[in-house]
This record gives C-alpha cells, structure tokens and sequence, in this order.
C-alpha cells in the first residue's frame, strides 16, 4: 500500500501556519498611520526593517534549535512572541515605544518559520518538496490575505485597538492547533546553554549559497512593497489600506501549487528564472503606473512572481542542505530573506520620505535588483543533485 505522503500532521502545520501569518499580517495596514499620530511619518520604514533585524538575528539560533531541541519547541516560541507583542501594542503611546515593541515582535518571524519549513522537509519526500513548499505557502498566503484584509476591516468598524487584540488571539490560536503533535527530530536533546553558543558554522550553510543571493536580490521588493502600499493606496484613492496588500496576497495563493510542482518537474533554476523577470516587470509597471487599474496590475503581476519565487527557493534551499542540519540551511535562506527585506523597507522608505512623486524611484530600484538575480541565475554553477 502506497504511504500517504500529506498527513494530518502536515494539515495542522499549514493551518497553525495560516493563523500566525494572519496575526502579524493584519496589524501591518493599521501600523503607518499610528507611527504618524505618534508624530514620526518619515520613520515608517523602520516598521517592517526593524522587524526584520531581530528575526535575522534570531535565524541563527532559531536554526541550531530546530536540530539540536526539536522543530515544535521553536514553532511555539516564534508564535509566542506574537501573542505578547500584539497584545502590548495599544498600551505604547511613544515613538520609542513602539520601534522597541517591533523590534521584538521580529523574534516571531525567526522562529516559527523555520522551525515549519525543516518539519516539513522531515515529513515530505525530496520528489515532491517543491509541492509540498507550495501547500504550505498557500497557507500562508491565505492567512497573510485574510490578515491584512480582516486587519483593514477590523480597523474600520471597532478601531485600532481591536486589530492588536484580534491579533494576538489569532496567534493564540496557531498554538493550539498544533498541540499534541508528534515531534520529527529524531535524537532530541534538552534545552542547555550551549545551545544558545553560536559558532560560525551555526550561522551561514554554504552549500545554500545561491539560492540564498537570489533570495536576497528578489526579497528586496518585497520589503519594498510592504512598506510603500499603505502609503501608495491612499495616495490612488483607496479607503481600505489593506486591500492592495490583499490583491498581491490573493495573486501569490493563486499560483504557489503551480510555482511549486513546476519546480519539481522542470528544476528550482529555470522556473526562477522565469519568475524573478516577472519580478523586475511587476516592479517597473509599478514605478510608472498613473492610475488604479494600472497599479493593480503591477500588484498582480508581483503577487504571480512571489508566490513562485518563495517556495522554489524554499525547495532548493532544503534539496541543497545537509540532512543532518536542515535547519542550519532553512535559516540561512531566511536570514538573506529578512536580510532583503529589511534592507527593502528602510531604503524604500527613506527613498519616498512622503513625496509621492519619489514612488518611480523607490520601485525602480527594486526592478534593477531583480535583473541582477536573473543575470545571477545564468550565470551560477549547476552543482550535482541540485535540480
């Protein structure tokens, strides 16, 4: 009898997947404009690129305890930090405040993230990784769209504060659903001090480099896009701050299955090939777009190509680890990912500095790096059993 490759185990990983992503999703639409009350708009870029230091600071460990303590222990640390933080958000009434609390909440995304994705590589078949990536990204994109969509909504009918509370709850729940699952780690060890001693072969897998600079090069524009659209959607005219937000999400779930398999049938370089050219073309409709639809189209076009390029590099990260030390290689995809995008927000943000006209330059500048990762993919040794 055939085994049953997608079990329950890995159902109740997506779903608690799709429940943290909505959670810090959803408080993303409501966050510039409550940087601006506080009276510091030209500090929006900080938003997400502080975000994004603590979970690349985070990768690391987050790596070395995956394979050391086991993939569940760091899931439930990562969803932790998203209860606590969101929870304390309508309590901050500075400035400071408010950057040290996104600050910290970064550690949810260092966590849980890579504790999922090496559960993922122990209980799902090489052959079929690139699908497997794709199911699990499609959760995400789910609760990534609902958040922001539920987010913007929530914000509208009962106010900001109730966005924060909701979030926490919905991190709440990412737990819960998780409880009772069997541990995939093998040898198991308790938690120690030396486990929190990071060498500098605990930071950086070198056999993952290249996927790891493509990573870098595309999540630029994520970052980007992330910090810009709130602003962006006021500025065409849109009420619900989110809803652009939803439109790349929706975009990115439509094609994840497709990206994935696609990547098992014909190799992680060709379809990223593909992909981050689409990339650099969502990013230059976006630079010159005068009106909604055109915008829309831009989004779209950029919901297409992320929703391939995450789980195929996601896949060739994994295909290229040492399968003793998956985590080690999940993490160093991750830290160029937060690396990018952090690098993406606080750049973005600074280049727009709240002038609209500056939007041309900000997305352009995305498009060229997107270039580079394709010129980087031509150019890059194949090496054996990479796909």
């Amino acid at each position: 009898m055939k085994e049953k490759v997608y079990t329950s185990q890995f159902w109740l990983l997506c779903l608690s997947s799709l429940l943290f992503f909505a959670s810090f999703n959803m408080i993303i639409p409501v966050l510039p404009s409550y940087l601006s009350e506080l009276g510091a708009p030209e500090l929006k870029g900080l938003i997400i690129s502080l975000f994004t230091v603590t979970a690349l600071i985070s990768r690391p460990f987050s790596g070395k305890l995956s394979d050391k303590i086991g993939r569940i222990p760091v899931i439930f640390f990562g969803a932790f930090v998203c209860i606590i933080c969101s929870f304390l958000y309508p309590w901050v009434s500075t400035v400071a405040g408010l950057l040290w609390l996104r600050l910290f909440h970064g550690f949810s995304t260092g966590f849980t993230p890579t504790g999922e994705t090496a559960y993922l590589a122990d209980i799902i078949p090489a052959e079929k990784r690139g699908e497997g990536m794709g199911i699990l990204g499609t959760a995400n994109s789910v609760g990534m769209a609902g958040g922001l969509a539920v987010g913007g909504w929530l914000e509208h009918l009962f106010g900001r504060d109730t966005v924060f509370y909701s979030s926490s709850g919905f991190a709440l729940l990412s737990v819960l659903v998780l409880l009772g699952i069997r541990e995939t780690l093998p040898s198991k060890q308790r938690l120690t001090y030396h486990h929190l001693k990071i060498r500098r072969s605990d930071m950086f897998d070198p056999r993952v480099l290249a996927p790891c600079v493509v990573m870098l090069l595309s999540a630029y524009s994520y970052g980007a896009v992330i910090t810009l659209l709130p602003d962006y959607s006021a500025d065409i005219g849109m009420q619900n701050k989110g809803m652009l937000l939803t439109v790349f999400t929706m975009a990115s779930l439509a094609v994840r299955l497709i990206g994935g398999k696609a990547s098992d049938r014909h190799g992680r370089k060709p379809v990223l090939r593909v992909s981050v050219l689409v990339i650099g073309l969502a990013m230059a409709v976006l630079a010159v777009a005068e009106t909604k639809w055109q915008v829309m189209a831009g989004i779209v076009l950029y919901g297409f190509s992320h929703g391939t390029t995450s789980p195929t590099l996601l896949a060739w990260a994994t295909d290229l680890s040492d399968p003793e030390h998956k985590g080690r290689g999940v993490s160093s995809l991750y830290i160029f990912m937060e690396l990018g995008i952090g690098l993406g927000a606080l750049i973005s943000g600074f280049v727009y500095g709240d002038q609209s006209e500056n939007f041309f330059t900000a997305f352009l500048i995305c498009g060229i790096l997107a270039a580079t990762a394709m010129a980087y993919l031509f150019v890059v040794r194949r090496r054996p059993s990479v796909l």
